[in-house]
């Protein structure tokens, strides 16, 4: 067996890097100087002999060996948090650090309600917040990068285990008087597909709604998108056509001050999931079983 074997913030640094494939940044997320990140990289790949990073002015480019490396690399240092997860588990629940990521579909809306309650209830709970799109947030779980996901389901997630938070019901909202009468409940049959206004892809939320609609010709003629749902809302009330809501986001005042009107979407799928997902078999299960109680209360 090798005396010299790669330490943990070496391989820190490499996936760093591989992530954000700029060594200024991957040094910025590591709170570390570049040259302490470059110097780490360097040193790992003297202990193994060989090249893992191709260097230029501009480019960084991972040789098929080095890409190899960062895979087994992942699953290290998910071992090695795994391994710091049974010890923290083993202590008082909800206590020290732990780090969610939170979709922006939810963060803005869910999250200002439940946090006051939650520091004062759990004061020795770090909770360190990252908001992501569902993709991101996945892979920042199964890196090893996040320790549990707030997120809407459905969605591939892969192997994790799942816990109800709440079901979100979905709202089509309208510029104020357009049409001039409302029914109580919208079917999908009467939103138009040309005014249709939705999120920009990489949002779970936009898949969420045309399943809920159940028509494939809205997905095809919805060219106009927005970054956000607050930014949806300012498109309705500048009457640039509809969008669709959650009802988290409306509960929350997002139509405070516009003239936009929402009705709930008459269909059997109008609503999305709110769940915590985590690693299967993760040794903090019970610890976040917990936290899905208390986003439960909240």
């Amino acid at each position: 067996m090798s005396t010299y074997l790669p330490t943990i913030k070496q391989l820190q640094y490499l996936v760093a890097l591989h992530e954000h494939g700029h060594f200024g940044r991957a040094a910025e997320a590591s709170f570390v100087s570049q040259s302490t990140l470059s110097a780490g990289i360097r040193e790992l790949e003297t202990l193994l002999g060989v090249t893992l990073v191709e260097r230029s002015r501009r480019v960084v480019r991972f040789t098929p060996l080095g890409n190899k490396v960062v895979d087994k690399a992942h699953r290290l240092l998910r071992e090695a948090e795994e391994l710091s997860d049974l010890v923290q588990a083993s202590g008082k629940p909800l206590s020290g650090e732990l780090r969610m990521s939170v979709i922006p579909t939810i963060a803005p809306f869910f999250l200002p309600r439940i946090l006051p309650r939650l520091r004062k209830e759990r004061p020795q709970l770090k909770l360190y917040l990252r908001e992501e799109p569902s993709a991101d947030a996945v892979e920042s779980l199964h890196h090893g990068r996040a320790d549990c996901v707030l997120l809407a389901l459905p969605f591939p997630a892969g192997e994790v285990e799942v816990e109800h938070i709440a079901d979100d019901r979905l709202y089509v909202a309208f510029p104020k008087d357009d049409p001039i009468d409302l029914p109580d409940t919208i079917p999908p049959a009467m939103i138009d597909e040309g005014q249709l206004l939705l999120l920009e892809d990489g949002h779970c939320f936009k898949d969420h709604a045309l399943e809920a609609c159940d028509r494939p010709e809205l997905r095809t003629n919805s060219a106009v998108v927005g970054t956000s749902l607050h930014t949806l809302v300012q498109m309705v009330d500048n009457g640039l056509g509809v969008t669709m809501l959650p009802q988290m986001a409306l509960d929350a005042g997002i139509l405070h001050e516009t003239d936009v009107v929402a009705r709930p979407l008459k269909s059997k799928n109008a609503a999305r999931e709110i769940a915590l997902i985590w690693r299967k078999n993760s040794p903090r299960a019970d610890e976040f079983r917990l936290l899905a109680e208390e986003l439960r209360a909240g």
